[in-house]
Order: structure tokens, then sequence, then C-alpha cells
């Protein structure tokens, strides 16, 4: 599991006195073990590596941003820090699809629900994510999406 490679990792990490490293996988661990205590309320956990990867995928989306915003601000310091954060998340992240991989799944959901114009939308969006969720940036195929439904 996901989980436990990531305290593998953890412990690793303080063996080796990687405090940039440790912190890192630190935050992740307080990360996941928020969304657990979020999750207690409801029924149906779900597949543990899912939640993960769920937790990580928003990590790495805040960190790109705070990564963009610094650098246009001019803090290369804290731009340099948020991309070693960055780095040891996407090691937990699944191998994400090229462009052209994604952009022929939207064409395979695309004929698969009949879509014709952007009132299926949300279908696809849907299907999209059930199938492929934990391997793009939802941001992105969101885009393309639309680009192939007008």
């Amino acid at each position: 599991m996901l989980r436990d490679t990531i305290k593998a990792e953890t412990v690793t990490a303080m063996k080796a006195k990687d405090k940039e490293r440790t912190a890192a996988l630190r935050l992740i661990a307080a990360k996941i073990k928020d969304r657990d205590i979020e999750m207690r309320t409801r029924e149906n956990a779900g597949d543990d590596d899912a939640l993960v990867i769920d937790v990580l995928q928003k990590m790495a989306k805040q960190r790109r941003e705070s990564i963009q915003m610094y650098e246009d601000g001019g803090r290369t310091e804290l731009a340099e820090q948020e991309k070693g954060e960055l780095a040891v998340i996407e090691e937990f992240l699944p191998q994400q699809m090229s462009e052209e991989e994604t952009k022929a799944a939207i064409e395979a959901i695309k004929a698969e629900v009949g879509a014709e114009g952007m009132k299926d939308m949300g279908k696809v969006m849907g299907q999209l994510k059930a199938k492929h969720g934990t391997q793009l940036d939802m941001s992105k195929a969101s885009g393309w999406v639309k680009e192939s439904l007008s």
C-alpha cells in the first residue's frame, strides 16, 4: 500500500538525516491523516490507495501554484523549497498520461457515451475521472474535453 511506502520512506529519510525529505514526507503523512479524520463520518471508505493519491494530487497542485507565485514575486528561495517538496510528492504519484494519451482517452469516452456537444461535457468528465482520474491532471483534461466537444 502507498501509505506504508510513505511511512517506510519517512523512516529511511530520518535515518539518513535528510531534513528536507523528512519534512516533506511528514507533511504528506499529516495531510493523509487529515483526510482520514475527514472520512471517519462516511460509511464507505473506498480504496485506500485512491484516497492517498487524491491527497497527493491536491498537494502537488498546491505546490505548483505556489512555485509560480513565488517565482512571479521574485522569492526564489521559497520556490526552491516548494520544488523540493513537489519532487518528493511526485515520487508517490502514478505515472501521468501524456497529452496524446489523454486526448485519445477523451475521444474513446466521447464515442462510448455518444457525446455530441458541450451539453455532454459532464458525462465525458465523469467517465474520464472514473477511468483515469489518478493518471491525469483533471484541470488540463477539462480544457481538452471542451476543445474536443466544441
